[in-house]
């Protein structure tokens, strides 16, 4: 076809080559080429955080749990009471922890602040009617005013070695203990032992209560983990505040418990709370520098510039590299419709037709057929028909039109 050496796409050798052969055609080691890296990293990531996760999981596995001999599981002290003759019970939901719950018993609350408003309330009734002892671990602000009424939070510190600095008989006896943690103040006109104190407040305090009834708050739980239990008078204090009732409820409350029937505002808040402020200013940067990025990308660029290629770019490779890209989108209708359009562009002159005429099919193919009387071809279907079926059809197309534009040109 003469339109194939002037620049116009002709598809021949794209459509009659193997798919194998093209340069459009990607191999298997190609694609593997263009995706090892990325392979790498997702690999990279995934197996990084199945090693956190597993190493972070090892960590918090058992914390607080009489079962577990993890270093910050209990297991050790839950021996040593049970050795003592107080038999423990272990409840996981708040239903299973108050039904345990009598005067004979201890009702010790490993994490208070997990429990919503209904679920304190709960637990304050049973506190009240039970005529035991119950000891709350770590209890934060957003705890105390029903737990604990009389007592408000003070800022934590860390846990180190204090000494008792009171008259509390259990304290006294165990001496200096690993405490820390929350810190507590007790309001005036309240009575309570208030023990081991770190910058001047108390990090232990005893409530009592009308008869045999006491609350007792622990700003960290690191007397009964299993590494320092056999630390300082550590083991002491945790049998005496635990174990001076013949029975122990051990109470590890749960997001999933059934009985925390909050609302969606203090599901929310406990959930926000478990996150360490650290991963909420790290993810707000994130958004911010995304924020930014896409400001930068979303910019509005300047008018386009014009360059000269640095090489020369011969028609038939730019023609060929146009057919390939074609048939790789599958678009016969846009190859039949480029062809079409360029020898009705080339025949209108030859015919007589105004150029601004080419592509008007009244006035084309008239002249076309006083030109060409006795053609066998169709004019009309091959310069305005349908879009081929097929790569086959394309191809014939293209060798009818280049025959035409040459009988038109010879005659």
């Amino acid at each position: 076809m003469s339109g194939g050496a002037t620049g116009t796409p002709t598809p021949d050798s794209a459509a009659t080559a193997p798919a194998g052969t093209t340069s459009t055609a990607p191999s298997a080691r190609r694609i593997w080429t263009r995706v090892r890296g990325t392979a790498l990293v997702v690999a990279l990531v995934l197996i990084g955080g199945l090693v956190l996760a597993t190493v972070r999981s090892a960590d918090a596995h058992g914390a607080l749990d009489p079962r577990s001999t993890e270093p910050h599981g209990s297991r050790a002290v839950a021996e040593l009471l049970e050795q003592r003759g107080v038999t423990l019970t272990l409840a996981t939901t708040l239903d299973e922890a108050t039904a345990a719950t009598n005067s004979e018993t201890t009702l010790l609350v490993t994490a208070p602040d997990l429990l919503t408003d209904a679920q304190r309330s709960t637990l304050r009734s049973t506190m009240e009617n039970s005529a035991g002892r119950t000891v709350l671990l770590g209890a934060g602000p957003s705890s105390l005013d029903t737990l604990a009424p009389g007592v408000t939070g003070a800022p934590g510190t860390t846990v180190t070695n204090l000494d008792p600095a009171c008259t509390l008989p259990a304290a006294t006896r165990a001496g200096s203990v690993d405490l820390g943690g929350e810190r507590y103040e007790v309001a005036p006109g309240t009575t309570a032992d208030s023990c081991y104190p770190s910058g001047g407040r108390p990090t232990l305090v005893r409530l009592p209560g009308p008869g045999t009834t006491d609350t007792v708050l622990l700003g960290s739980p690191d007397i009964l983990y299993n590494t320092r239990l056999d630390q300082q008078g550590n083991a002491s204090l945790a049998l005496q505040l635990l174990g001076s009732r013949p029975h122990l409820v051990w109470y590890l409350p749960s997001l999933y418990d059934a009985s925390a029937d909050a609302s969606e505002d203090d599901t929310t808040g406990n959930f926000l709370s478990l996150i360490p402020s650290g991963w909420l200013w790290g993810t707000l940067q994130l958004a911010l520098a995304a924020l930014l990025a896409a400001v930068w990308r979303g910019r509005r660029l300047g008018p386009l510039v014009t360059e000269r290629l640095p090489v020369a770019v011969r028609a038939s490779e730019t023609t060929e590299g146009r057919a390939r890209l074609y048939r790789k989108a599958n678009a016969r209708d846009r190859a039949a419709s480029v062809l079409r359009t360029a020898t009705r562009t080339r025949l209108a002159p030859l015919l007589g037709v105004a150029t601004r005429d080419a592509h008007s099919p009244e006035l084309l193919l008239p002249a076309l057929s006083a030109r060409l009387p006795g053609t066998t071809a169709d004019p009309q279907h091959l310069l305005f028909g349908p879009t081929p079926a097929d790569d086959s059809t394309l191809i014939r197309l293209a060798d009818q039109l280049d025959a035409l534009e040459r009988e038109v040109r010879t005659s």
